[in-house]
């Protein structure tokens, strides 16, 4: 049984995330004549609780679609209530029998979202629908913003939180905000709004790391590289330190080891112990964490994907390719500007700034990943010449080192690395 599954943040009004949405597909969803939708997700339900939910969820609860039928088998069982919300298809009919499954539902402790909430169809069930459900998802995409504007205003004396979907713009987003929605989807928060310069926040305990290694009698190379190349800040201040003027390049920079080869350890120990100094006055938002997450999946994932296609070689240039695809949200700089600072390889800079390069076609389909375009993946990875099972297990695999890196760095911190010689 193949199945591929996508993941968007849930954001709150804070830009803080609250929560993320499991987007699946089957690969038998491919032929719909010969599988139904309730098969097609029971088959999907089943894989989650085989991957262990846990993996794709970090802690958060799981927005998951679920249809009539799959709630009257009562397949929500298989989760703990306080980790997924049951998401109704606006393709539900509603009835009594339904309104009484909500009800039990409920009373398990499920927490409930309406999904693409329009006006039409809910008489005579409205009033009772919203004393139940917790969620009310509105695409703003499709629905006209006075029909929006009423469905807030009718909704004002129901305890329930209003969800925004499809917000693409820092402008949507503003206005969503102001118009009293209180959770947000889509990817805005990827699309930079440039109001002034932002340096970047280290992660502290990566730093921990790096000095712990770099203070051993005898230093591992490889360790050193890869904890560089996973944080996507300290690659960026590596590559702006490499460019300056104290260092006359030959070639353009192709991965984070050849940068740091340049450096040499011993300018690379004074340079990690003065960004240890300032950081140690400053954190990061959760909003910057999230986008940095999101790098360091994109990196992970295109780096499996250039060693499933062939590319093991250039793996590592497809890795900084995918650490630094978002940039220019975490700098709020135009990204011409960032790239022009850089000395990265032509091929990585062109592929950046979104012109065709061997490089594209691997982070647009990692891109489409994260969305769940469903029908653009397949068409991709047959471009590329990877299965989309593969390609799936690849994401999964990126979260997982992605997680796994963040709790190694938390333990650092706990367990006190060796920091001397600061």
């Amino acid at each position: 049984m193949e199945i591929f599954i996508a993941r968007q943040p849930i954001l709150d009004e804070n830009q803080e995330v609250h929560a993320y949405e499991l987007l699946h597909r089957s690969n038998k969803e491919k032929n719909f004549s010969l599988l139904s939708n309730d098969q097609a997700t029971l088959d999907v339900i089943n894989s989650f609780v085989q991957i262990g939910i846990e993996d794709l969820s970090e802690g958060k609860p799981c927005f998951i679609n679920f249809t009539d039928t799959l709630l009257a088998k009562e397949i929500q069982s298989y989760f703990d209530p306080a980790t997924i919300v049951i998401e109704i298809l606006e393709t539900v009919k509603l009835t009594d029998e339904f309104i009484d499954l909500l009800r039990k539902l409920k009373i398990q402790g499920y927490k409930i979202a309406l999904d693409d909430f329009e006006l039409e169809g809910h008489e005579p069930y409205f009033h009772t629908v919203m004393n139940l459900v917790d969620f009310v998802k509105i695409d703003i995409q499709k629905t006209p913003r006075d029909q929006q504007i009423k469905i807030i205003s009718l909704l004002k004396t129901y305890s329930v939180e209003l969800l925004a979907e499809k917000v693409e713009t820092r402008e949507e987003y503003e206005q969503c905000l102001k118009d009293g929605y209180t959770f947000f989807q889509g990817y805005f928060f990827c699309k930079p709004m440039i109001i002034s310069t932002n340096d970047l926040s280290i992660q502290k305990n990566n730093l921990f790391l790096i000095i712990g290694e770099l203070s051993q009698p005898e230093v591992d190379f490889n360790k050193i590289v890869n904890n560089i190349e996973r944080d996507v800040t300290i690659s960026y201040k590596l590559l702006k330190l490499i460019n300056s003027p104290v260092f006359r390049r030959v070639k353009e920079i192709k991965s984070i080891k050849q940068a740091i080869v340049m450096l040499g350890l011993k300018e690379l120990k004074k340079w990690i112990s003065m960004m240890f100094i300032r950081e140690t006055i400053r954190e990061a938002n959760q909003i910057q964490n999230e986008i940095t997450k999101m790098s360091m999946v994109r990196a992970k994932a295109c780096e499996l994907i250039a060693d499933k296609i062939g590319k093991r070689n250039e793996s590592s240039s497809y890795f900084l390719t995918g650490i630094f695809s978002l940039i220019d949200t975490l700098l709020k700089q135009p990204l011409e500007e960032i790239i022009n600072q850089l000395p990265l390889d032509k091929e990585i800079k062109e592929t950046l700034i979104g012109n065709p390069t061997l490089y594209k076609d691997v982070l647009d389909l990692v891109i489409l990943l994260e969305k769940g375009v469903w029908t653009e993946i397949a068409k991709l990875c047959e471009k590329i010449g990877i299965e989309e099972q593969d390609l799936f297990e690849i994401y999964l695999n990126a979260l997982k080192w992605t997680q796994q890196v963040i709790i190694e760095l938390n333990h650092s911190t706990e367990r006190g690395v060796a920091t001397n010689e600061i």
